[in-house]
């Protein structure tokens, strides 16, 4: 694992970089993936921010912590940065237990659905625009808002359209008759 310790604006005393070290070397058991790790110090104002890239084969982990005291920080960034990997190991864990008995199976008609598949959420999202408008000024905020779905009012007949984008990368228009 290679380490680089890097401050900007910040005198980093020989103490406070073999406390990383230290921090580091109790976390080796849990950083067994990590082949490069960057601790920035920056000082920016009177606050000092700490940031932690853990850099690895199957990803990459960052922390990010600001104190006015540079000890203070460091020591939260490196709690953040254990929570963050026993989280990790521990999904890790789940899901190489799990393996492919997870899978949905779905009910005939007529069977009884189960509480956990009962369980779904349906979360409000504002996907559409109040005013009527043509389907080129519904085109333009469509691409200006870079979103997947649009619905709009017609300037037409004042009904429902919804724009969409296709798999293929194309764009398409669903008006009801």
């Amino acid at each position: 694992m290679n380490l680089q310790i890097t401050s900007r604006q910040a005198k980093l005393e020989p103490g406070l970089r073999a406390f990383c070290e230290a921090r580091l070397k109790a976390l080796a058991k849990l950083l067994t993936f990590a082949t490069d790790v960057d601790v920035t110090a920056a000082k920016e104002r009177d606050r000092y921010k700490i940031e932690i890239h853990v850099q690895g084969k199957g990803g990459g982990l960052l922390v990010v912590e600001e104190s006015r005291d540079l000890e203070g920080a460091l020591r939260r960034a490196f709690e953040d940065l254990e929570k963050k990997l026993k989280k990790e190991r521990e999904k890790f864990r789940e899901k190489r237990r799990r393996g492919g008995r997870d899978r949905k199976i779905l009910a005939a008609p007529g069977e009884p659905v189960t509480p956990a598949e009962a369980e779904r959420r349906v979360i409000r999202a504002d996907l559409f625009a109040v005013k009527p408008m043509s389907v080129e000024a519904a085109l333009a905020a469509f691409d200006a808002k870079k979103r997947e779905i649009l619905m709009f009012r017609s300037e037409d007949g004042g009904r429902w359209a919804v724009l969409y984008r296709r798999k293929d990368g194309h764009i398409g228009l669903v008006e009801p008759e």
